[in-house]
């Protein structure tokens, strides 16, 4: 069996959509894996990290025109096409992680979190509508019930299991990537370390 890299995720972040596409780089250069675990970031912040809301709300001025300085020079980096900041944002980002559910289960996730990072950061569309997420959703070739199914207390159950799974291991935000199952990672920028994490357990 391939190796893996457990990709924890929520498509509300910039900062996850450049992990995202780096992790896939990675992956089909490399030659393992990835086994999409979408969480719910907010429940996270609620329970280990609400020192986020407070860095909204009472920002360190030269800290976060830093912060912006550097989203910018990473977006260039990438080449991706990333707004910032949406005209919603926070997004109620919920409904979309659950599709992501889906469609891991059908082997689709990839294409379907792609979607969705490109529906909200690149043209500004209110992930939280069900008429934003049927795209996405056919993005993956999904079937019509998909949203349906994203909807269904048994998406709503696994949606909060992986949180509070993530919580349990140790995570705190997102991107976070787990390697052997113990090793953790955090942040876009450490891609290089979990693809040297990888090449060890090879």
């Amino acid at each position: 069996m391939t190796a893996q890299v457990e990709f924890f995720f929520d498509c509300s972040s910039p900062w996850t959509y450049l992990g995202f596409e780096a992790l896939c780089d990675a992956a089909r250069a490399d030659g393992f894996g990835v086994c999409f675990r979408p969480f719910l970031v907010g429940g996270v912040f609620n329970t280990v990290n609400p020192s986020v809301y407070e860095m909204r709300s009472r920002p360190v001025v030269p800290k976060a025109r830093y912060f912006t300085k550097d989203m910018h020079d990473w977006i260039r980096r990438s080449g991706l096409a990333i707004k910032w900041t949406p005209s919603i944002f926070p997004v109620n980002s919920a409904r979309a992680m659950r599709l992501c559910l889906v469609a891991a289960d059908a082997n689709a996730c990839e294409a379907v979190a792609r979607r969705i990072f490109q529906l909200y950061w690149s043209e500004d569309r209110d992930i939280s509508q069900p008429d934003v997420l049927a795209e996405a959703a056919a993005a993956g070739g999904l079937g019509p019930d998909a949203l349906a199914q994203a909807d269904s207390p048994e998406m709503k159950a696994r949606l909060r299991a992986n949180t509070d799974e993530l919580i349990a291991r140790g995570g705190f935000g997102t991107p976070t990537f787990y390697v052997g199952g113990t090793d953790m990672y955090f942040g876009q920028d450490r891609i290089i370390l979990v693809r040297e994490a990888m090449a060890r357990l090879a």
